[in-house]
Parts: C-alpha cells; sequence; structure tokens
C-alpha cells in the first residue's frame, strides 16, 4: 500500500467553546495495529520457550519458595500444571486474535464511515458527524457476522479470510461453552470447521536488516463434530500470522475504496 492512498479525516466538536480537532489516519491506524499483532507475537514466542526450557525441578523449587501454598491437596504436579497451562494460553490466544479483529473492525469501519459521509471530503459538518456517529454506533453493537455484511453492502469490502475468522470465533466459543468439543452448529455446510491458516510458502524467512515480501500460502486446519479443538505450537503462531494477513488486506481494500472515493 503506498502511502498516497491514506487520508486523514477530522470532525470538529463544535458542542466545546474551544472546537476539538480530532482525526483519524489510515496509516497510522494500519501501523498501530501491527504493532499491537508483533507483541502479541513477542509475548507468544516467549511463552512457548520458556514452556519448553522450564523443568520439573524448577517449577518445585519455586512453587515451594513461600514455604505455604493456599490450598496443599489441591496442588497440582509439573504434568497437570503444564497441561493446564498450554490449554489457558490457547484460550487466551485465541480471546486475544478475536479481540484485536473486533477492535480493527470497528476501528476501520469508523474511517470508512467518515469517508462516506462526507463524500470524499476531509471535514464533515454538524450534521454529517452526527450520521457518522450513528452509523458507527449501530456497528459497534453488530455481531461479527454482521459486521463483514455491513462491510460489503456498504462499502463493497470483501474481506478476504472472514470465513476463518468466523471459525477462530467458533474454536474459541467451543473451548469455552463445550470443553474443547465440537458440535454440529459449529460446522460449515460440509460438516467442517475449517480454519485456512497462513503460512510462509518454502523457506522464506525475514530478518530486521533484510525487509523482503514473503509469499504465503494456506494450511487448512480441520475440526470436524465430535472433535476436540485443539492448536500445536506452530499453528497458535499461525493462527496470528492469518490475523495480520487479514488486517493487511483489509487495509488495502480501504485504501482502494477511498482512492476510488475521492476519484469520482
Amino acid at each position: 500500500m503506498g502511502s498516497e492512498l491514506f487520508e486523514c479525516l477530522s470532525m470538529d466538536d463544535r458542542s466545546k467553546n474551544t472546537p476539538e480537532r480530532r482525526e483519524i489516519n489510515l496509516q497510522q491506524l494500519a501501523t498501530d495495529f501491527m504493532a499491537g499483532m508483533q507483541r502479541h507475537f513477542d509475548m507468544l514466542a516467549f511463552n512457548l520457550a520458556a514452556r519448553e526450557a522450564v523443568t520439573e525441578e524448577d517449577y518445585k523449587r519455586i512453587s515451594q519458595a513461600p514455604h505455604l501454598l493456599p490450598s496443599f491437596r489441591q496442588h497440582q504436579n509439573f504434568e497437570q500444571t503444564q497441561a493446564y497451562a498450554r490449554d489457558l494460553m490457547m484460550r487466551q490466544l485465541l480471546n486475544d486474535a478475536l479481540g484485536l479483529v473486533f477492535n480493527l473492525l470497528n476501528n476501520t469501519h469508523f474511517f470508512l464511515t467518515l469517508v462516506k459521509c462526507s463524500n470524499g471530503k476531509s471535514e464533515l459538518d454538524p450534521d454529517q458527524k452526527k450520521e457518522a456517529e450513528a452509523l458507527q454506533k449501530s456497528f459497534v453493537e453488530s455481531p461479527l457476522d454482521e459486521k463483514f455484511n455491513r462491510l460489503e453492502k456498504d462499502y463493497s469490502i470483501r474481506c478476504e479470510l472472514e470465513d476463518t475468522v468466523t471459525s477462530i470465533g467458533l474454536s474459541l466459543q467451543s473451548l469455552v461453552q463445550n470443553s474443547g468439543k465440537v458440535c454440529a452448529n459449529h460446522l460449515d455446510e460440509n460438516k467442517e470447521l475449517v480454519l485456512e491458516l497462513k503460512s510462509a510458502m518454502g523457506n522464506a524467512s525475514q530478518s530486521p536488516d533484510k525487509v523482503m515480501q514473503v509469499s504465503l500460502e494456506a494450511y487448512c486446519k480441520v475440526f470436524r463434530e465430535g472433535d476436540y479443538v485443539s492448536f500445536n505450537d506452530k499453528e497458535l503462531q499461525l493462527t496470528l500470522v492469518t490475523i495480520a494477513s487479514f488486517a493487511d488486506g483489509l487495509f488495502n481494500s480501504i485504501a482502494r475504496y477511498v482512492k476510488e472515493t475521492r476519484g469520482s
């Protein structure tokens, strides 16, 4: 995405004696989101590395350091705690990934609403501002599938990987409501719960001193009725890579929409 495609829009709050200028910059939204994604990815990598390195002796030493336990009879051994920590990490990652998507959709929709209500201009009058705020309030309160529908209907933006994002939500629902067991209402017309995760093609890699474009390929994770939701370490990492790929596609679509709106 070229930086020339990103636009700044602002609203003046005329209800105050001193107007407060608010700016929403698409390029900054993209930069902030990807920075947040990288922090989540780094923390996941750190937690995975720490889990690999910890030993039973370390666990015993640290858990016994206070010389007191809240409930000695409920104290879990190393293997039990390791399994519990792994399950908790998986749930937390899926929950965080969905939270990032919701924030992304809400923030980018607000930008799109400003573009549309201002007829492509850089500022809104009071009536346009009121219309934009009403549309945004309705969007924020909408469930995930309705958000995707509205982006397509109102702005002709079809989100690539939206089915996978929805499947991540269904996977989390299975974990929270059914102890991870996949039910019939989680399945598609092929009776599968499919996550199309994105993975680097071949042996492509990145480094701080060598910026390069990495081609992605699909890695399908499939669950069927009665299966239990589970992700290995690499699949957890690919989940975050997939959300980043989803966001990149969305930002590019919005940039094209802005360019077309400004050019019309």
